[in-house]
């Protein structure tokens, strides 16, 4: 029988806080090491940032911030980001079966969301050459991201993750080219129906989809230690 995917709530329980990313960053790689030493289960990290911009291995220098804001530089795929209050950013720690790509991960990422979104009543999808979860184009808006992805797998273990928006944070993307795309836009959930969205409540929903979409890539290998 294998090992079930746990999840961890970080500063998403009754009294929430937002969690700082390096320190963050620095626990993913202690439990991604246990992951992959077989010392624990598979394990899924939420949690809301404060405010900061991510920059991936393929950011190019003219899509940093304009006004000199700092950024990290991170070990994951993709180009620059930003994460927020108002944003669910989930850190799956898994380790994949063999035959399992980069890709296949990412995409069964996608389809965490997608099914989540369209539980909600949101109708969204992937674009062609593209990472994240998108909503079409319509007469009075382009087509728009709402969830970014970028990860790195190593040992056949996962880490980083996604960044679903969840409440608006449009005056912070405007500061860079997100994930180094100029000719779309950025949305949210609230953005595409409005209501009382929590960060918290949405992680809760996204738990069964994500355990889903991820059961035929984990190896079951891990084991509680002791």
């Amino acid at each position: 029988m294998g090992s079930v995917l746990s999840f961890e709530y970080r500063g998403l329980g009754e009294v929430a806080s937002l969690s700082d990313y390096q320190e963050t960053w620095d626990y993913q790689r202690v439990v991604h090491a246990a992951v992959a030493d077989g010392a624990r289960a598979d394990h899924a990290i939420y949690v809301e940032h404060s405010p900061v911009y991510t920059a991936g291995r393929r950011t190019k220098e003219s899509d940093y911030p304009k006004d000199g804001t700092p950024v990290i530089p991170v070990d994951r795929g993709g180009e620059i980001t930003y994460h927020g209050p108002g944003q669910l950013v989930g850190y799956p720690i898994i380790h994949l079966v063999d035959g399992v790509g980069v890709v296949d991960y990412v995409r069964a990422l996608e389809t965490a969301i997608i099914g989540l979104l369209g539980g909600y009543g949101i109708a969204s999808g992937r674009v062609e050459g593209r990472t994240g979860v998108w909503l079409e184009a319509s007469a009075a808006r382009p087509e728009r991201k709402i969830c970014a992805i970028g990860v790195r797998v190593a040992r056949r273990t996962t880490m980083h993750g996604f960044a679903l928006n969840v409440q608006s944070s449009a005056e912070r993307f405007g500061n860079i080219v997100p994930c180094g795309i100029s000719d779309a836009g950025v949305t949210s959930i609230v953005e595409e129906l409005p209501g009382q969205w929590s960060v918290a409540g949405v992680a809760r929903d996204l738990e069964p989809y994500l355990r889903d979409a991820l059961a035929p890539l984990r190896s079951h290998a891990a084991t509680l230690a002791g």
